[in-house]
């Protein structure tokens, strides 16, 4: 064998080795090291089921942790006309006691496609129907506690109607540019994680 083979095989079988071990690493990353021990639930009404399960920590020690599962999926919508302008719903909050600015949404049923569930929301709460729609993606809302996903959409070619929002809801509509709308996210004057993400890609989708 050439010094020059040696060499060759040598580099050869370090490359291999080497993307072993990185594949290996990767698979590492994606194995769940949490174990549950055990599960029940605490709490349960309409929307959502909150559970207590002992746990096997990642470190290898005991511990617990507190689940609260969202029975409903969000849908949310960023509407836009041919002026680039949006709207937002204002509502008060019970959980923060704050008043909120967000972009329309609500609760959709898991086993139905969130985009219709858009839809319904869209239009209860603005009386806004589209014709044009866009998929911005999904959301985790806070998933150090909850499973709660959320689904983006863009809504253009716009036809304007009655809103009629759900008996337990007080709502303020105000139509803003698209760019005022950024500068009250990056303001935080919005602090909604669905209408700051679905905004921000709205924005650099028409480079706005």
């Amino acid at each position: 064998m050439t010094t020059f083979n040696f060499y060759f095989k040598v580099t050869k079988f370090r490359f291999y080795n080497s993307y072993l071990v990185l594949y290996l690493c990767k698979m590492n990353e994606l194995r769940n090291p949490w174990q549950k021990i055990s599960s029940h639930e605490v709490y349960n009404n309409a929307w959502i089921s909150v559970r207590h399960e002992e746990v096997i920590k990642p470190n290898g020690e005991f511990g617990f942790y507190g689940v609260t599962h969202f029975k409903f999926l969000a849908a949310a919508v960023v509407q836009l006309d041919e002026d680039n302008n949006i709207w937002l719903v204002g509502q008060f909050r019970y959980t923060l006691n704050e008043y909120s600015w967000e972009i329309p949404m609500g609760g959709g049923n898991l086993a139905v496609d969130s985009l219709a569930s858009a839809k319904r929301e869209l239009k209860e709460e603005t009386g806004i129907i589209a014709d044009r729609w866009t998929y911005l993606g999904k959301l985790h809302t806070s998933n150090s506690v909850t499973d709660e996903v959320g689904y983006m959409y863009l809504a253009e070619d716009l036809t304007m109607g009655e809103a009629k929002p759900d008996d337990t809801e007080i709502l303020q509509i105000k139509k803003i540019p698209l760019i005022e709308a950024v500068k009250m996210v990056m303001e935080s004057e919005i602090t909604d994680s669905l209408s700051i993400a679905a905004i921000l890609k709205v924005a650099r989708l028409k480079n706005i």
